[in-house]
């Protein structure tokens, strides 16, 4: 009998320890959408400060930066955990590569500034993330 409520207690506590791991959250910057919508911003931030004839959206980079840390608290993160997210220096470093890396992926290297402008009148004129929240002067 000592036998069988050991296996009994063995596998009750193996499935209450299931909820936690089956429903353990990812790191913060593996979430697609908030990862892509995060480096939509700082790719049209670089655009805006570099290219005199394009500005910046801000009411709408604003609204669209609340919603993207809206829905990290939907998905469970605190605001802790999304605050030690876009502070850290080891994920702004990610960010700007895969920022680099998208860029690159259009013909632009990090330097050019010309054609980082023309990427930001292409992005405004598609509507794109990144065009939504520029605008040409």
């Amino acid at each position: 009998m000592s036998k069988l409520r050991t296996t009994v207690l063995a596998a009750t506590l193996g499935l209450v320890a299931l909820p936690g791991t089956v429903m353990a959250k990812p790191p913060l910057g593996e979430v697609r959408e908030i990862h892509d919508g995060l480096m939509a911003v700082g790719i049209a931030d670089e655009i805006r400060n570099r290219c005199d004839n394009i500005g910046a959206r801000m009411i709408t980079a604003m609204g669209y930066l609340n919603t993207l840390k809206n829905r990290a608290r939907a998905l469970g993160y605190s605001n802790e955990e999304i605050e030690d997210y876009v502070t850290s220096k080891a994920e702004k470093k990610k960010m700007r590569a895969d920022g680099e890396a998208y860029l690159a992926s259009r013909g632009v290297a990090a330097d050019d500034t010309a054609g980082l402008c023309r990427v930001g009148r292409e992005e405004i004129a598609r509507g794109s993330a990144i065009g939504a929240l520029l605008r040409e002067k």
